[in-house]
Order: C-alpha cells, then structure tokens, then sequence
C-alpha cells in the first residue's frame, strides 16, 4: 500500500493534516539550519571578544562588530557601540540585546505548537466522519453475514487519518523539545559572556581608547582639569607708594 492510497484512504481529513505537515516541516528545517550555524561558531566568536577586550577595547568591539550576523556577536557589540559609556549603560545595553535576541530564537515556535495541537484531534475528526460513513451501512439483517466484510475494512480505513495525526504530532513535539533545550542553552551562554564582559569592564574601563565609539565617549565624558584656585592667605604684592615717588630728597 503506497502513501497516495493510504491519503485517499484517510478521508477529508488528510489535506489539513498534509498542509500541517508541511509548515512543520518546513520550520523544522529551517531552526536546524540556524542552530547548527549558531552552535558552530558562537564559542569561537565569545571567546575572541573576551580575549580582545582584555588589551584592547577598540579591538574587540571590531571583531563583535565583524560577527553581527550572528545572536551571540549583536549581543557582545550592542555595549561596545554606544557613544557613552558607563556601568549602567554598559548592563541596560546587554540586558536589552540579549531579550530580543532570545526573542528571535523562538521564530516558528507558535507553529510547531498549533501542529503539536492540531493534529491529534483532526485524526481524531477524520476517524469518526470514517466511523460515520462505514456505520451508516450497516443494516441489521446483515449483522453475522459476509456483507459486513466491507464495513469493517471501512472502520480500519478510517484510523489511518488518527495514526496521521498522531505521527505529525509527535514528531513536531521532538523537535519543538529540542529547540527548546538549544534556547535554555543560550539563555546560559548569554548570561556567561555578558557577565565576563562585564567584569572585563569593571577592571579596565575603556577610558584610553584611541579611536571608535568608546574613544568618542571617553572624549565626550572627558572632564578638563580645573585651574588652581587663588591661594586667599598668599600676601598680594605692594604697590608702589605714591608719597615716594614725591619724595624731594629724589
């Protein structure tokens, strides 16, 4: 029995359950890709940030900036851009990264649980109108007779959109799971490095950069030194007295 005769067989409700099955398996795809990408290269690009940050802050906000096509890299440069720094920026700029990049981890994630929800109960919907159809045969003369052969092959076809759903189900309940785990794993991967980051600062702020925005805002929040106030008991000096400049015997 091949798949298109086990669809015909299904009843109506297998064209629901293949459009279900499509936009799962397309979300499924498309999340693999993206966490196989992240999960490839975020350690190495952590890692480089960190290390730069330790002698040069310019440095560092050049390689984050270099890898901003990448969760991990738009949150490690989200700080270093800013045209004033200072502690409290430092964290709000990191905080606020890390929720819209955690929000953008869990694209498709709606779909996969209207899937996971959907499914079993339109299995479900397609075996009872089979149930209904087959039953509505079903005369009482012809109970305990060879014509009600065909009814129960009817009632056996009429379970394979249940088992349908229930594959469908399952599957996307998988791979929702294993996205789940992948986002809980960044959850710590982002509270890690920002807390390094963080740290990093607190020690050696970037206060003698040289060039780029935390240059400007070193510059910006530079504050000139003030000039040495007048010493109020330093005797000022005496002028000259008008009488000795009369004086006859001159």
């Amino acid at each position: 029995m091949d798949i298109l005769d086990l669809f015909q067989k299904g009843g109506p409700a297998m064209w629901p359950l293949a459009v279900l099955s499509v936009l799962a398996l397309s979300v499924i795809l498309e999340r693999l890709w993206f966490w196989l990408r992240i999960l490839n290269q975020e350690k190495e690009i952590v890692n480089r940030v960190l290390d730069a940050a330790q002698e040069d802050w310019d440095v560092a906000a050049d390689i984050a900036k270099q890898a901003t096509d990448q969760p991990i890299g738009r949150f490690l440069y989200a700080p270093l851009r800013l045209l004033k720094v200072d502690l409290e920026t430092f964290r709000l700029a990191l905080e606020a990264t890390a929720e819209d990049e955690l929000a953008g981890m869990r694209r498709g994630e709606k779909l996969l649980e209207a899937v996971i929800a959907l499914s079993p109960l339109l299995g479900l919907l397609g075996t009872v109108l089979g149930l209904i159809h087959s039953l509505r045969s079903i005369r009482i003369g012809d109970l305990g007779t060879e014509s009600t052969a065909g009814v129960t092959t009817g009632i056996g076809e009429s379970l394979i959109s249940t088992a349908t759903g229930l594959i469908v189900a399952i599957v996307s309940l998988a791979f929702y799971r294993l996205f789940q785990s992948f986002l809980v794993n960044q959850v710590k991967v982002f509270r890690s490095a920002g807390n390094e980051l963080e740290l990093l600062y607190r020690q050696s702020p970037p206060e003698f950069s040289k060039s780029g925005s935390i240059a400007e805002a070193t510059r910006d929040s530079f504050t000139p030194p003030r000039k040495p106030a007048r010493n109020s008991f330093t005797k000022p000096p005496e002028s000259p007295n008008v009488n000795d400049s009369l004086d006859p015997e001159q």
